[in-house]
């Protein structure tokens, strides 16, 4: 007797060792039907790249919209959703949307953005910004006529800044009284680069410069040697930048070896 006990309760703790991992498995039974928590993980894993925290209080959210997407989709099945036209077609799309992501995913795992491409793409751009920085301001009109009246106004004693914010067709230095800041001369139009460049510090054109914006009195504020960035300061935008061009060349040969009829 005591045997037969003995051995019933073996193989009740069998059992339920067996079972235990089959119930592990899922995050919850709806209406008699078995809910993976590989769905609680799925979404987990969107949140964490979001940046969001995964807290108790997430994870307890995360099993909420898990139980209740199973609820509607139960609800949906029923109704025999799954079979519209509408369904299909835009099910065919997500499967063509997730597959391409992943595709581009994989291009971008196996084409990793070395240290040295960084390096060059910096080594590049810091031999295309070198050299002077240029501080200066200006009043674009459209008319010859009114460029050249500021001028002479500014020479009997009118100031800039008063006139750039009065006159000025260009609203985001006119209103900072005609200051562009600091930049490459290269960042702007060749005609007013080429007046820009002529000037002493301090000093205004005597003539109105054209440009396809209009007519420019350019003044030349101040002049520096370029302050570039650190390469350990844009790095990451470095890296991002690359890896977009490389994806887009992947692209383009993608596209260039199909036969398309």
């Amino acid at each position: 007797m005591k045997k037969q006990i003995l051995s019933g309760l073996v193989a009740a703790a069998v059992l339920g060792t067996m079972a235990l991992p089959v119930s592990a498995q899922n995050i919850a039974i709806v209406n008699g039907k078995a809910v993976p928590k590989e769905r609680a993980e799925v979404l987990r894993q969107q949140v964490e790249r979001s940046g969001r925290p995964v807290t108790p209080e997430v994870e307890g959210q995360i099993k909420e919209e898990v139980i209740a997407r199973e609820i509607f989709l139960q609800e949906a099945q029923k109704r025999g959703l799954e079979t519209s036209t509408d369904y299909k077609a835009q099910m065919e799309l997500a499967r063509q949307t997730i597959l391409i992501r992943e595709l581009f995913a994989d291009f971008q795992k196996n084409n990793p953005v070395t240290d040295a491409e960084i390096q060059a793409e910096y080594d590049k751009f810091a031999a295309a910004n070198s050299g002077k920085e240029y501080k200066a301001s200006h009043i674009l009109v459209d008319k010859e006529a009114d460029a050249k009246a500021i001028i002479a106004s500014i020479k009997k004693g009118a100031k800039f800044e008063d006139i750039a914010k009065k006159q000025s067709k260009d609203p985001g230095s006119g209103a900072k009284g005609g200051d562009l800041d600091w930049a490459n001369p290269a960042s702007y139009v060749s005609e007013f680069t080429e007046a820009l460049i002529k000037l002493s510090k301090g000093k205004m054109t005597e003539t109105p410069v054209k440009s396809q914006f209009g007519w420019h009195v350019i003044r030349l504020d101040d002049m520096r040697q370029a302050q570039l960035p650190k390469l350990d300061e844009v790095k990451p935008q470095v890296a991002q930048q690359l890896q977009q061009q490389k994806l887009a060349k992947f692209q383009e040969e993608l596209r260039a070896k199909a036969k398309v009829e």
